[in-house]
C-alpha cells in the first residue's frame, strides 16, 4: 500500500482515497443508476482493498453522503480517516461552528480528522473563518485544517490567519487534461509542505475511455461541461485514445493510468468518485505498482499539448 501524510500533520493516508460527491446527487444518477446498497459495497471493497479514508462534503446530497457515510462506517469509524467540508457560504464564524455541529452529528463522530473550507467566500474575512476553524481544533472536534479551490494569496492568508495550527492540504481539480494549478498553485503548495487533494482526478470520467467521438455523456452535469463540448471534446478524445493504448500495452486500465500520473508525484493524493463495486476496485487497483518513465514523459508531453476553450452559453 502507498501512503502520504497530509502536509505537516500525521495523518497517513492512502495515496487514492474514496471520493463520495455522488452519493445522495441525482445529477450523478442517484436512485437511478445506483443506490445505496452500492454505496455501501463501494465502501466496504474500498476499505478491504486497503483504503483508510473518505471524502465528503455537507453539500453533497445536501448533507446525504455525509449521513450515508456515518450509518455506514459504524464502528468502523475509528479505523477510517473523514475528511469532510464546511460549505463556502458559511464562512462567518459562528456558522463554521455550527456547520462543523452539523457535520458531526451526520457522520456519527465526535470529531472530525481533516475539516476543509469548500470554496472562497470573499465577503467574508478569511481571518474570521480561520479562528472559527482553529476553535474547533481546540476543542478537539477537528483535527486538522485544510482548505479547497484556494488560489495561492488566499492560502497564505489562511495561514495567517492561524495562531497554532496550519493548512495542511489544499483540494484543488488536477487531472490529465486540468492543469491549471502547475502554474503556481502546485508548486507553491508542495514548497510549502501543503498536500494536494487532486479531486475531479479522472475528469467526469472522461480519462476512463468509455466515451468516444459517437458516444458522449447524457447527463446533465456532464453535458455542460466545457470539456464535452467542441473544439475541446474532439481533442480531448484523441488524448484519451493514447491514454487507452498506454494502458493495454502495460495490461492497466486507462483510469489507473491517469490517477497513477498523478499519486506517483510526491505530495498528491487523489479522490476519485466510485459508484459500484467495480469502481472502487479499479481505482484501489491504482496502487501498489510503477509507471515507466517513458509512459509517464510521453503523458505529461501529450496532456500538455491540450488548449481547454472555456465555452459559455
Amino acid at each position: 500500500m502507498e501512503y502520504e501524510f497530509l502536509g505537516k500533520s500525521d495523518l497517513k493516508v492512502t495515496k487514492i482515497g474514496l471520493g463520495t460527491w455522488q452519493f445522495g446527487s441525482e445529477f450523478w444518477g442517484w436512485g437511478k443508476d445506483f443506490g445505496e446498497q452500492d454505496a455501501v459495497e463501494t465502501i466496504r471493497i474500498s476499505l478491504e482493498k486497503g483504503i483508510n479514508w473518505i471524502d465528503t462534503a455537507e453539500v453533497y446530497g445536501n448533507g446525504f453522503s455525509e449521513e450515508l457515510i456515518g450509518k455506514i462506517l459504524g464502528k468502523k469509524r475509528k479505523d477510517v480517516i473523514i475528511a469532510t467540508k464546511v460549505s463556502g457560504s458559511y464562512a462567518k464564524y459562528q456558522d463554521v461552528i455550527a456547520a462543523c455541529e452539523g457535520s458531526l452529528k451526520r457522520l456519527r463522530t465526535n470529531y472530525i480528522d481533516l475539516y476543509q473550507f469548500h470554496w472562497p467566500n470573499l465577503e467574508v474575512p478569511i481571518e474570521e473563518t480561520m479562528r472559527a476553524m482553529e476553535e474547533l481544533v481546540n476543542q478537539g472536534k477537528v483535527r486538522y485544517i485544510g482548505v479547497s479551490n484556494f488560489p495561492v494569496p488566499l492560502v497564505k492568508e489562511a495561514q495567517k490567519a492561524l495562531e497554532k495550527s496550519f493548512i495542511v492540504s489544499n483540494q484543488v481539480k488536477y487531472n490529465l487534461i486540468s492543469r491549471e494549478i502547475d502554474k503556481e498553485i502546485l508548486p507553491y503548495c508542495l514548497s510549502s509542505n501543503i498536500s494536494i487533494i487532486a479531486y475531479s482526478p479522472i475528469a467526469q470520467g472522461l480519462l476512463t475511455g468509455k466515451y468516444t467521438h459517437n458516444k458522449k455523456p447524457d447527463n446533465s452535469l456532464r453535458k455542460d461541461n466545457p470539456f464535452f463540448k467542441e473544439p475541446n471534446y474532439s481533442q480531448i478524445i484523441k488524448f484519451v485514445e493514447l491514454l487507452t493504448d498506454l494502458a493495454g500495452k502495460i495490461g492497466k486500465k486507462p483510469t489507473q493510468v491517469a490517477l497513477r500520473w498523478l499519486i506517483e508525484k510526491k505530495g498528491i493524493v487523489a479522490i476519485p468518485g466510485a459508484k459500484n463495486k467495480k469502481q472502487a476496485e479499479e481505482n484501489a487497483n491504482a496502487m501498489g505498482w510503477k509507471l515507466d518513465e517513458e509512459i509517464l514523459k510521453k503523458l505529461d508531453e501529450e496532456s500538455r499539448k491540450i488548449e481547454i476553450t472555456h465555452i459559455t452559453e
